[in-house]
């Protein structure tokens, strides 16, 4: 069985190492924005030498997702009324689901129940972030934190077939059983990958430990636990799939006391996500 294990860990390391980069303009745009003295008009030449990602940039601001009155054609007005951060978060983004659906190996979660999910769960982290009164950029890497939670999911075969079955039929949770059938579990393939990929802390922290609120502390510990419950809103919600069962109780309730969200609030986004995941749709077809 540990030779079994080691050659599944060694296959999904492979896996990840053959993983294209993110492109050098995403690089650029990620290194502007880290910066405190970063201006928009940096930004907008880094992106403007990236014809694709310029005309990204544009769709998304135009579409339902930000809701505009009068349609937006300059890259300059798109960062300065978006802001540098969602900017940035958005290039991430996007150029993330581009480059895994040019390279998704699992055929045990099929891609478009996958990031149906994904964006369910970064949909409904953003809305309980609102209810928690965290800032609207902020609000904005949570629904980025909620997108690609799941990212380490991506490079398992089709052993991982097994691991679904497990999860659903025994209504165990998926990361348990990961570790039992493959050794491995998908936050610690998703760490790999966001740290191939240098994503920033908190994009980083939530893939590797969404399953593990319990071990953080600070601002930190309370937005992941939103995106943790987030992706527990979509599971009980069934939209999309990412071969979660149905979750347990007892772990809503920890979460949800944890952040602070009664079960009113915590139930009150509903009448809102199903049209903010219409809108946030408009990332998968960018």
């Amino acid at each position: 069985m540990a030779s079994q294990r080691d050659k599944q860990r060694q296959e999904i390391e492979k896996f990840i190492d053959k993983m294209p980069s993110l492109s050098t303009t995403v690089g650029k745009v990620m290194e502007i924005c880290s910066r405190t003295d970063a201006s928009p008009n940096e930004l907008n030449r880094v992106i403007s030498l990236d014809p694709v990602l310029a005309g990204q940039v544009l769709k998304l601001i135009n579409s339902a997702y930000y809701s505009l009155v009068n349609k937006v054609t300059s890259l300059t007005r798109a960062i300065t009324m978006l802001g540098m951060n969602t900017v940035k978060n958005m290039a991430l983004s996007t150029a993330i689901i581009r480059t895994v659906a040019g390279v998704k190996k699992s055929r045990a979660l099929p891609t478009t129940k996958f990031w149906a999910h994904s964006i369910g769960a970064g949909v409904s982290a953003k809305l309980l972030g609102e209810v928690k009164g965290v800032p609207v950029m902020e609000r904005e890497e949570l629904f980025l934190a909620g997108l690609l939670h799941d990212l380490g999911k991506v490079p398992f075969g089709d052993d991982y077939i097994e691991a679904l079955n497990i999860a659903k039929f025994e209504q165990l949770p998926l990361h348990e059983v990961e570790l039992d059938v493959m050794g491995i579990d998908h936050q610690e393939v998703g760490l790999m990958i966001a740290e191939k990929w240098k994503l920033n802390e908190m994009i980083t922290i939530c893939i590797g430990n969404h399953h593990r609120c319990e071990r953080l502390q600070g601002d930190l510990a309370e937005k992941i636990s939103l995106v943790a419950l987030g992706n527990i809103y979509t599971n009980v919600f069934d939209h999309g799939y990412a071969g979660d069962p149905f979750p347990r109780e007892s772990e809503l309730e920890k979460l949800r006391r944890q952040v602070g969200l009664s079960p009113e609030e915590f139930c009150g986004i509903g009448s809102r996500v199903v049209e903010e995941i219409r809108k946030a749709e408009v990332f998968l077809n960018l």
